[in-house]
């Protein structure tokens, strides 16, 4: 389904996917909702995950904690269908823009896994705050009752 790395031109500026993949088989992919663009997670993908992805039009993610392909949303219902998938310049990081059910992604419940904010500048407190008031969902109703095993 890809194509070799070849020349610079053909990465940059050609018509071929030639995914990048780093020393562990991976690729950045950040998710964004398609309606707001609000960006909702970072995940990786393989070569299987990216395959996946273009083949099904679903989002398909490489676990880096558990090893294991992930199908997002097979679990929880909250399936990310994906509207438009984009390769940066060198194609070492895809952007997928996804509509989901229930308009939440995060498994922690939350809309987007970037719920909070660390503060910068010179007088920044070192105290996270929240940009997200309240979880779209529980996680404990979707998932069980199970340790996150994403957590090390």
């Amino acid at each position: 389904m890809f194509s070799k790395r070849v020349t610079i031109e053909q990465v940059e500026e050609g018509t071929e996917l030639a995914p990048k993949f780093d020393a562990d088989g991976l690729i950045a992919c950040v998710t964004t909702a398609a309606g707001s663009g609000e960006v909702l997670m970072l995940g990786y993908m393989n070569a299987e995950a990216l395959t996946k992805t273009i083949e099904t039009g679903e989002a398909h993610y490489y676990s880096r904690s558990r090893k294991v392909l992930w199908h997002k949303g097979a679990t929880s219902g909250l399936v990310q269908k994906v509207i438009e998938m984009r390769i940066d310049d060198d194609q070492d990081a895809v952007w997928i823009s996804v509509q989901i059910p229930g308009d939440a992604s995060c498994h922690v419940g939350y809309r987007s896994c970037f719920y909070r904010a660390v503060p910068v500048g010179a007088n920044a407190a070192s105290t996270l705050e929240f940009r997200e008031s309240e979880k779209m969902f529980d996680p404990k109703k979707v998932y069980g009752d199970a340790p996150n095993p994403t957590i090390l």
